[in-house]
């Protein structure tokens, strides 16, 4: 019941060129084929660029210094 069989698919699709009009459904599915075809190139030079550059290296950080000791003086002045 949840399903579409294939005569479904083709009443569906019929319709659908009825109301759109021949040359608009074709050149609506030109530019989803378009959209797709770019999809794929984009996901493709992705992956290219992904090969060819190293992983960046995650440097060590200084650690922080304490602003204040544990009497609560200031041992450093920021400003």
């Amino acid at each position: 019941m949840g399903s579409f069989s294939p005569i479904h698919l083709l009443v569906l699709a019929v319709v659908a060129i009825l109301l759109l009009g021949g040359g608009r459904f074709s050149s609506l599915m030109g530019d989803v084929a378009k959209g797709v075809k770019n999809f794929k190139k984009g996901m493709a030079e992705q992956d290219d660029d992904a090969a060819t550059k190293p992983a960046p290296r995650i440097e060590a950080q200084k650690a922080a210094e304490p602003a204040f000791d544990r009497d609560g003086e200031r041992v450093r002045d920021d400003r």
